[in-house]
């Protein structure tokens, strides 16, 4: 084993703990219990995670409160229809309330057809639960889709102090890194892609180099390059 796979496996152990999640977006899934809450609250959660931890904070907190702390009452009731009814107005930086409505949307069809959103993926599956995920959102692979695989890698890696691992029938080996602009720049840095497109194809790249490292659990990667930038 080389010297920087050796290092990169130190890192991921040290800064993989509960310490993680007090300033981190995945406080809000954390905090609850059913599987339903926890999935609406995680992917909402990931949906609006762009800027400052601290902005992103703020506006989760909102979401909550106007879910009444019940994400799962609060789709199936549809009152998201109203409240998110002035489709020109900002919740969120550049997410206006069109755009949270059209995840409320999404989610109402999940909920309404299935138990769970697990029972959707594995209903709808397609390939790798990403692939799953952006066909049932329309989206593409044209950009890195951090806030996805992110939300991904909440639901799906288990045995962790930070990850729920909720899912019990997917698993981590599927999952693709979450690609920042953090995380971009560490794996830069440290030769592990050339790239300086923070792409799917990118994210792809990176994930593949962990794979070497950490073959069953590629994400386990993402904690390594947090803890390298926070020690350089």
């Amino acid at each position: 084993m080389d010297k920087l796979h050796q290092h990169l496996i130190e890192l991921a152990h040290q800064y993989h703990t509960a310490d993680f999640i007090k300033s981190d977006p995945i406080q809000f899934p954390h905090a609850y219990d059913k599987l339903q809450d926890i999935e609406i609250s995680g992917l909402l959660t990931a949906y609006i995670s762009f800027g400052r931890r601290s902005m992103i904070i703020d506006a989760a907190h909102r979401l909550n409160k106007i879910m009444g702390h019940q994400p799962y009452t609060y789709v199936l009731s549809k009152q998201w229809e109203t409240d998110f009814s002035n489709s020109d107005k900002t919740f969120y930086r550049t997410l206006n309330h069109q755009k949270m409505e059209e995840m409320f949307v999404f989610l109402y069809s999940v909920y309404s057809q299935h138990e769970s959103m697990e029972a959707w993926m594995i209903n709808k599956s397609t390939g790798l639960p990403i692939d799953t995920l952006l066909d049932g959102l329309g989206l593409s692979k044209t950009s890195a889709q951090k806030k996805l695989n992110m939300f991904l890698r909440w639901m799906i890696r288990k045995d962790s102090p930070v990850d729920i691992g909720c899912w019990k029938q997917l698993h981590a080996r599927d999952l693709i890194i979450p690609l920042d602009t953090h995380v971009h720049q560490m794996a830069l840095e440290l030769g592990i892609t050339q790239s300086k497109t923070a792409s799917f194809k990118t994210a792809q790249q990176i994930t593949d180099y962990f794979k070497t490292i950490f073959p069953d659990d590629p994400c386990f990667g993402d904690f390594a390059l947090f803890g390298f930038g926070v020690n350089r």
